[in-house]
């Protein structure tokens, strides 16, 4: 048995070592021990003479060689075990995938819980599983490979490094994540008892009581692979041809862990900057410490020597580049989401209008048109609008929420590179720098590095999505339109003239509007005829005299009068009474809004509704010497949707002024461009402004002298020889307010 044992043992060590000569010369030397054992026991029992001594046994020279064998044995079967617990376990790695996806996550699925996160249990597990079989399938066909395998199962996994990498570096970063719901589910009895009933339905052999037990797997795979190829190495000659590649792939793996959790670290700094928080003013306030204050002005005073040129900025163009990119994109789907609310709010107001409902006394195609809005108003346009917000709005808000994150870390990334740059500056001065300080540095770094090398990918997903969402809205308004179309040749061929020649057909519409046209102009001079003239309203010698001022401040063209009772209700609103005249200041209040203007009410100033006010102008009395106020013709005429043709209007004789323009105040020249007044001394206004057009300045003639004289310092009085009063032959500049 021994014999056989060492035989065999022999001839192993023989196939092994045959590149080896030193080895094979000792074997060969070795041979004659062969029958050793087989005639030592031999002789014992066949000798009978007590008086011959027994042959004297000389292990020495045995020993080594025995050990020698055995440990090669030895070596080479735990290299062969560690192999086969290699493949071994990554073939019931990919089994226990296989029922995580294809049996747990299917069956959470089938009982559609809203309230689980399939997608943020499980991450890109379909990934891990994909690239785990080719992997899987790669190292099984090594086994019959055998001389090779060492060799072709490194090289296996230097192919497979860039794949596993990608994979496993997202799936351990949404790790943490993954628990987090695991822990949340746990708290729910219902969500609770519903996982389990599905671990006990698909994996009973397994006994787990949470997902957790399977969640874990990748992650301890993936850090297991530089064991299970170090246990490997262990048990393979340094004078292997397959060593050095083994430990390349060791190597390699070792390297994978460390960039993930380089990547996990990113992702965590990531998401503790790139949450957006909704702050109150006081919650804010509440933050702000010495710290905070301290490094906030740190800040902005870099900020401001970066933009006053004191200190370079740190340039790095490929981020500068991905950024533009990015606000490009950003201000795109934020415009266009704007546009689609007040799409989608627009056709809802016209949804309101029903004029199929309304009662059209007439024949003929009225009656195809309440048809054709009653079907576009209660079928068409309502889901044309369901479609419009789930298919485009719905998905255009969800990207401008992706959108926030990566804006938020862009912004932190800013302020981290100020404070990255501020110590860098330190550092160069004193040679050291504390360690929250290196901590700093090194959020700053990590930011950045995740920002370039995820930012292309992420402009890249975004830029595919709101392509998507625009040819969603183009099919859906290209649906709108054939169904809108279909619907008016429905109704259309129903209609007495629709199969009439166009050129047949326009010119009935044509002879049909004029018709109807020259009915209108009949019906319109009949109406002007019926109706009275506007009744000339006299002045009081009050009113007279307020007028008069405004008409010297502000020009006849400003005045306007009230058309109803005005009542002030905020801040320098004016109250007014119907028929009182004011002057415009100014068309819009202070923040723009055109509807409230600023009027001179003759002594107040302040805003009234422009609803409520109409332009009025000066026109010449019946009696002799005397100026009335009158309202606006055009405004006063009633407003049609047919202009009436224009006739030929009566020329009207126009009094020469009777006003004289006076020095109000005293001025005095401060430039040989000006001339010096004095109060109430009579001038000629020779221009109404200066060379520039600012009608701040007006030049004037007094005393054979010319020159610019401030505008507010001229005032108009009328002269003795006239009663009354009427238009001058000029108008004032406006009074600046």
């Amino acid at each position: 048995m021994l014999v056989s044992l060492l035989t065999d043992g022999l001839w192993r060590t023989e196939e092994r070592v045959m590149h080896k000569p030193a080895e094979m010369t000792r074997l060969k030397n070795c041979s004659k021990l062969s029958s050793l054992p087989l005639s030592e026991p031999a002789a014992d029992m066949a000798s009978s003479s007590p008086d011959e001594p027994p042959a004297k046994e000389t292990p020495g020279a045995e020993c080594p060689i025995y050990e020698e064998i055995i440990c090669l044995d030895r070596v080479e079967q735990n290299q062969r075990l560690a192999v086969e617990e290699l493949i071994n376990t990554e073939a019931s790695y990919v089994h226990t995938l296989e029922l995580c996806v294809c049996d747990i996550r299917a069956h959470l699925r089938q009982k559609q819980l809203p309230d689980i996160d399939l997608e943020g249990l499980f991450s890109n597990i379909d990934d891990v599983l994909c690239v785990s079989k080719r992997f899987l399938k790669g190292l099984e066909a090594t086994v019959s490979q055998e001389p090779e395998q060492l060799l072709l199962i490194s090289a296996l996994f230097q192919e497979f490094k860039e794949e596993m990498e990608s994979v496993y570096k997202v799936y351990c970063a949404c790790y943490e994540q993954a628990l987090l719901l695991v822990e949340s589910y746990k708290k729910d009895p219902r969500l609770q008892q519903e996982i389990v009933e599905t671990l006990n339905t698909t994996v009973p052999h397994t006994g787990a009581s949470d997902l957790s037990f399977f969640l874990v797997m990748p992650v301890q795979r993936v850090t297991k692979y530089p064991l299970l190829l170090q246990k490997i190495l262990e048990n393979t000659s340094a004078r292997d041809n397959a060593y050095s590649a083994l430990q390349s792939a060791a190597s390699a793996m070792l390297e994978i862990n460390a960039n993930i959790n380089e990547y996990k670290r990113r992702k965590e700094v990531a998401t503790k900057y790139s949450k957006v928080e909704h702050l109150t003013l006081r919650e804010r306030l509440g933050r702000l410490n010495k710290h905070s204050i301290a490094k906030k002005t740190t800040r902005l005073s870099r900020l401001f020597m970066h933009e006053a040129g004191i200190v370079p900025k740190t340039e790095d163009k490929e981020f500068d580049h991905l950024e533009e990119k990015f606000q490009f994109l950003e201000s795109g789907v934020t415009e266009l989401k704007e546009n689609v609310t007040s799409y989608l709010n627009n056709l809802q107001v016209f949804l309101l209008s029903k004029p199929q409902e309304c009662e059209l006394e007439m024949e003929g195609a009225a009656q195809q048109y309440r048809r054709l809005a009653g079907t576009l108003h209660r079928t068409i346009f309502p889901e044309f609008r369901r479609r419009l917000d789930r298919l485009v709005y719905q998905p255009l808000c969800s990207l401008s929420e992706t959108l926030k994150g990566p804006q938020q870390l862009i912004r932190k990334r800013l302020d981290k590179l100020l404070d990255y740059e501020e110590i860098e500056e330190k550092k160069s001065e004193t040679g050291n720098v504390t360690y929250d300080e290196e901590a700093t540095m090194n959020t700053y770094l990590a930011i950045n590095t995740l920002l370039v090398s995820e930012l292309p990918t992420f402009n890249q997903v975004a830029m595919q999505w709101l392509g998507q969402i625009l040819r969603s809205l183009v099919a859906l308004q290209r649906d709108l339109a054939k169904q809108v179309l279909q619907e008016a040749e429905i109704e259309l061929a129903q209609l007495p003239h629709s199969h009439v020649p166009l050129p047949t057909f326009w010119k009935m519409v044509k002879d049909t509007l004029s018709q109807s046209g020259a009915q209108l102009n009949s019906f319109c001079q009949k109406f002007e005829t019926v109706m009275p003239s506007p009744v000339v309203q006299p002045l009081s010698p009050a009113e007279e005299r307020r007028v008069l001022s405004l008409v010297n401040k502000h020009g006849p063209e400003k005045l306007y009068q009230v058309t109803s009772n005005i009542s002030g209700s905020r801040d320098l609103d004016l109250t007014l009474q119907r028929g009182q005249i004011v002057a415009l200041l100014h068309e819009m209040d202070t923040k723009g809004n055109t509807n409230r203007w600023l009027v001179d009410a003759g002594g107040h100033r302040g805003y009234v509704l422009a609803g409520k006010l109409q332009p009025y102008h000066l026109v010449q009395s019946q009696k002799p010497r005397m100026q009335m106020l009158a309202p606006d013709a055009g405004a006063e005429r009633r407003r049609h949707s047919y202009t009436l043709p224009e006739t030929p209007k009566p020329q009207v004789l126009i009094t020469p002024p009777a006003f004289q323009v006076v020095a109000g105040y005293a001025f005095t020249a401060r430039s040989p461009h000006e001339v010096s007044l004095q109060a109430g001394q009579p001038l000629t206004v020779l221009e109404p402004h200066d060379k520039k057009g600012s009608k701040e300045w007006s030049l004037v003639e007094v005393n054979g002298q010319r020159g610019y004289v401030p505008s507010s310092y001229l005032m108009m009085v009328p002269t003795q020889e006239v009663g009354g009063w009427s238009l001058p032959a000029w108008s004032l500049p406006t009074q600046q307010t």
